[in-house]
């Protein structure tokens, strides 16, 4: 089979590897279509290796067709071969064929192409993550969720609205903020124009202080935005694409008694992923068959045009996701 390999430049080569055979609690796919996210991009760079036992090249999640199964997975599974799935994995998404733990591997969702399936794993399942385990969030509760226009944001918008919250989330620029209009955000600030810490802190003052925030950007704001937190707030840092240092006022968060959690989907065991998207799954499933919540896929590239795909994330070019196909489909 051919897998998307790195070389010593950091370019991109569709290159034969060898096809992996299913162990007893695996499900070999078929992959039909690969979504991109900003841990391939440090992968590429070195700077974010598969964990042990998956495949060195990247890709965190995918769509396909259930072709071999162990046979523990056949037994415990539910799932059949042809069967239609999409998967989470630790990497090897890059590729013609993968091997994945079934606990990891997904019906897809009925209406939905390859394509939107591919889209749904590995970013549904960090922002049900974060915003229900990790933040807490509830019904009538504020959630913080910036870069608005993120493969992230993209999904934990609307999910965070289907669950009842009220959000707030902060865009580059006017243009982008019109874009994600159809998300829901209730308030989009353009943090080109205005500082988030002032938007939170008139929210604040008008009795809608954030219960919790999904931070992928941190740096300065962070430090900035948390005394305008709700009393026991959660603020979760998934990433620091915005800088790695901040400064803290430390009262606010003894008296409020606020949280701040750092949290990796990826450095968590099958187990406890298997878990988590066995319940995502069962609540979220029915809204997606439904059209209540919609994958929001940006473009879609051949596998063969991946450093095109990478490039659109790096520019900041896309509302959505990025996804790729893979050739003879």
């Amino acid at each position: 089979m051919k897998a998307m390999l790195t070389d010593k430049n950091q370019s991109l080569v569709w290159s034969d590897v060898e096809k992996p055979a299913p162990k007893e609690d695996e499900i070999l796919i078929k992959i039909y279509a690969a979504a991109i996210n900003r841990a391939d991009l440090l992968q590429r760079k070195g700077a974010y290796p598969s964990p042990a036992g998956w495949p060195e090249w990247m890709g965190l999640e995918v769509s396909g067709i259930i072709e071999d199964m162990g046979e523990r997975a056949k037994k415990e599974s539910g799932k059949k071969i042809g069967d239609k799935v999409c998967a989470l994995l630790g990497g090897g998404g890059y590729a013609e064929y993968v091997c994945a733990p079934y606990g990891m591997v997904m019906d897809m969702p009925k209406n939905l192409s390859f394509e939107e399936a591919a889209s749904l794993p590995e970013a549904y399942a960090t922002c049900y993550l974060n915003l229900f385990y990790e933040g807490h969030l509830k019904k009538g509760q504020t959630a913080f969720i910036p870069a608005g226009a993120s493969g992230l944001a993209s999904a934990a918008i609307p999910m965070a609205k289907l669950f009842g919250a009220r959000v707030i989330t902060s865009v580059l620029s006017d243009e982008i903020a019109e874009k994600i209009k159809n998300l829901g955000a209730d308030i989009i600030i353009n943090s080109s124009k205005q500082k988030v810490s002032e938007t939170l802190k008139a929210e604040e003052e008008s009795g809608h202080p954030i219960n919790m925030a999904m931070d992928c950007l941190c740096g300065k704001d962070l430090g900035e935005s948390l005394p305008y937190m709700a009393e026991n707030g959660y603020w979760v840092i998934i990433s620091t694409l915005a800088g790695v240092e901040t400064k803290i006022n430390l009262r606010p968060i003894l008296t409020k008694g606020l949280h701040i959690v750092g949290s990796m989907l990826r450095k968590r065991s099958s187990e406890e992923k298997a878990r988590l998207l066995k319940e995502m799954t069962k609540k979220l499933w029915p809204k997606l068959e439904s059209g209540e919540i919609k994958p929001s896929v940006y473009k879609v590239l051949p596998i063969e045009n991946a450093a095109d795909a990478h490039a659109i994330l790096e520019k900041g070019e896309n509302v959505g996701k990025v996804v790729l196909t893979v050739s003879g489909k």
